[in-house]
């Protein structure tokens, strides 16, 4: 299977700003890919850094102005599965910023005790996916796993958040992952969640907006906070607009079936 990705940022710097941009795949896949950052009409010079899970930062240096950022990639086939990490077992079991599994906890063992492994993971996606309603605007960029609870809407990075916190109340260890992801409706950098089974992260789409089968890793980490696609440091930068593109070929009727019993691992 190939995937042809793209992304493009139309930003405003209000003054000199350090961007650190999460766009690229993830290393490991067999790719052909460009990065563009332009400002004034010329090219910026930008620098790569790895984080533990494979995911790739590029941080480049802008000043006041308008900048764009043009990013494209063909990956061919999948990547080999993420390791699994020793410290892994803790990391992604302790509550996060937007996973508040310690707050959660009464909850989900009431609803959730008893079970384990790949039977705790499906009946928290069913549930989630059956509990909240995917309303785009519903939620705000500092909103948690328990405000998503109470109010039972949100996009996918707050679905991926519940499940997240839910399954870390229940001793599993789970964790965040953004994605390009070929079949999304409407098309958008995804969020998805990965959980700790028999020594594997498996990947949980609650919203069901997509085949998993087809998806790409960007970055992976506690929560959304680990995983945005911009960060700024210094003057302000406004996202003026920003348009990604993800398809896939072959994409096959077996691609599209991703029913809520499905395993699946990502590259």
């Amino acid at each position: 299977m190939e995937r042809r990705l793209s992304a493009r940022l139309d930003l405003h710097a209000s003054g000199p700003a350090r961007l650190v941009l999460a766009v690229a795949v993830s290393d490991g896949h067999d790719r052909e890919e460009s990065l563009a950052v332009t400002q004034a009409g010329r090219e910026c010079a930008w620098s790569e850094l790895a984080d533990s899970h494979g995911g790739r930062l590029h941080v480049v240096d802008v000043g006041e102005g308008p900048v764009n950022v043009a990013y494209d990639a063909l990956v061919r086939g999948m990547a080999a599965p993420v390791a699994v990490a020793p410290l892994d077992e803790v990391t992604y079991l302790r509550p996060s910023r937007y996973c508040e599994s310690d707050t959660l906890g009464p909850t989900a063992v009431a609803q959730f005790g008893g079970l384990a492994g790949h039977a705790l993971v499906e009946a928290v996606a069913a549930w989630v996916r059956g509990s909240l309603a995917y309303v785009s605007g519903a939620s705000s960029p500092t909103d948690g796993a328990a405000a998503t609870m109470l109010a039972r809407a949100g996009v996918c990075r707050d679905f991926a958040h519940l499940v997240v916190a839910l399954l870390r109340a229940c001793d599993l260890p789970a964790r965040v992952v953004a994605v390009y992801a070929p079949g999304l409706e409407p098309m958008d950098f995804h969020a998805v969640a990965e959980a700790l089974v028999d020594g594997e992260w498996w990947v949980i789409d609650a919203t069901g907006l997509a085949p998993r089968s087809t998806m790409v890793r960007i970055a992976t980490g506690r929560d959304a906070a680990d995983t945005a696609f911009l960060t700024s440091i210094g003057e302000g930068v406004d996202l003026v607009s920003m348009s990604v593109s993800a398809t896939a070929q072959p994409f096959t009727v077996e691609d599209a079936v991703d029913g809520p019993g499905a395993r699946v691992r990502l590259g």
